[in-house]
């Protein structure tokens, strides 16, 4: 038995239908008029929440206009220049001050977790050796 060849849609296919979905009276009717299941349909409209338009585009190798998109993106900071340069270390030294204070909570939260299960136990019950 030959296998179904597998369809791929485009970006803008996959934002029109999900658009669609918002006035559609059903899904799977929509589903049937578009020729694709309606769990695909939800899966769309859930990447499009969660990530944005770009969590439709199609999966595998991008195109070349893709590539060359991507690649006309300019670089962030000239690390050349000694005043930007400084402003990148200053702000990189602030995010990794502001990560360590969220560790220091983190693991103190932990702790106290940990020492309430370890005093933890009832009548009869020994404590918790974790």
């Amino acid at each position: 038995m030959p296998r179904k060849k597998r369809r791929s849609f485009t970006q803008a296919y996959k934002f029109a239908a999900v658009k669609r979905m918002a006035t559609a009276d059903s899904i799977q009717g929509l589903a049937d008029e578009l020729g694709v299941q309606y769990g695909l349909l939800y899966n769309w409209r859930n990447g499009l929440r969660i990530g944005g338009e770009d969590a439709l585009r199609r999966v595998g190798r991008p195109s070349r206009a893709d590539v060359a998109a991507i690649e006309a993106i300019p670089a962030p900071v000239d690390i050349t220049d000694p005043v930007e340069a400084r402003k990148r270390i200053e702000e990189l030294e602030r995010k990794i001050g502001q990560q360590q204070l969220d560790l220091d909570f983190f693991r103190a939260a932990l702790r106290r977790v940990r020492d309430l299960r370890l005093k933890k136990g009832g009548p009869g019950e020994t404590p918790s050796t974790r």
